[in-house]
């Protein structure tokens, strides 16, 4: 049996055909400079539809180092990728996405620092050529979950890292069914290694983070490590309440001492009605976010359904 140890790199796929051997290629050639550790690449196909998984076995088939699992389906960007992780059993496992927009070069520096003695080596993005809105609400939520966390967020941390086997345990013994990783990875608080990197230009195929993508992690960030919403919740009733109550005295007073030229008219009333509603249907959200949450954790449902696996033998 090797003594070498043994680093499981982890990437999620879904309809990256055109990027798999450029993927695989390119760690290959950076594991090839650390000849003292074994290795093994786990991809998980979250039911693609464009042939990736057929080129996924045509390299399987040439490099046994290569893993795959396949699902029967979909199940999300969130529980394909953490369902490889939790089955990796390297000494150190590498989780990353498989579209190169994570840099497999940077391994090289989260190995170093895994044998400084870091049990934690994550990438922080550093800059990226994105443009639009989508950047401008990106920087805004990493604001807002790092000021609103009970436990210190990394701004611009996708995930993107390396984890050793400790930390690894710790995962599989939590048993999330829907969890906000990088939340969990700060969570565990383990001292990490920072390591700034640029987010290079997707060449091939398009970005599968849509706005609904986005938009459940950043609910999930919030609802999994803060309470602020539900507190922010009752203090925005008891405000509204006392606004409320000044409003009815100041009204009651102005008519009685006014009663035929002070005309209260509708638009207070509107007015009123709607924003109360806004605010409540808001706060029913936050709350459904709570709630559903609880149930996920409760019905324990598989995280994924397998159809098959490539070179687990």
């Amino acid at each position: 049996m090797s003594e070498k140890k043994l680093v499981s790199i982890v990437a999620g796929c879904f309809n990256e055909r055109d990027n798999i051997a450029e993927l695989h290629q390119r760690i290959t050639a950076v594991m090839a400079q650390v000849p003292h550790l074994d290795y093994e690449i786990l991809l998980i196909d979250n039911a693609s539809t464009d042939g990736t998984v057929e080129v996924i076995r045509e390299i399987a088939a040439k490099d046994k180092r290569l893993k795959a699992i396949v699902n029967v389906r979909n199940f999300g960007h969130i529980r394909s990728p953490y369902h490889a992780l939790l089955l990796a059993q390297g000494d150190a496992v590498i989780g990353m996405a498989s579209d190169l927009e994570d840099p497999p070069e940077l391994l090289l520096e989260f190995i170093r620092k895994w044998e400084e003695g870091y049990k934690v080596a994550i990438g922080v993005r550093r800059k990226h050529e994105e443009r639009g809105l989508m950047p401008l609400m990106r920087k805004m939520y990493y604001k807002l979950i790092t000021r609103i966390s009970e436990v210190e967020q990394v701004q611009n941390f996708t995930g993107f890292g390396l984890y050793d086997k400790a930390v690894m345990d710790i995962l599989r013994k939590i048993e999330d069914p829907y969890p906000y990783f990088r939340g969990l990875i700060c969570e565990i608080g383990y001292a990490r290694a920072e390591i700034p990197f640029d987010k290079p230009v997707r060449k091939r195929g398009i970005s599968k983070g849509t706005f609904l993508v986005y938009l459940d992690s950043a609910l999930l960030g919030i609802v999994n490590h803060s309470k602020a919403p539900l507190r922010l919740a009752t203090m925005i009733g008891i405000g509204m309440s006392g606004l409320s109550f000044l409003a009815g005295i100041y009204y009651v007073v102005r008519k009685l001492l006014a009663w035929d030229e002070f005309q209260m008219g509708l638009a207070p009333l509107a007015v009123g009605v709607f924003f109360f509603m806004g605010m409540l249907f808001l706060l029913m959200g936050l709350l459904g976010e709570y709630v559903g949450l609880l149930v996920t954790h409760t019905v324990k449902r598989p995280m994924v359904v397998e159809r098959e696996r490539i070179n687990f033998d």
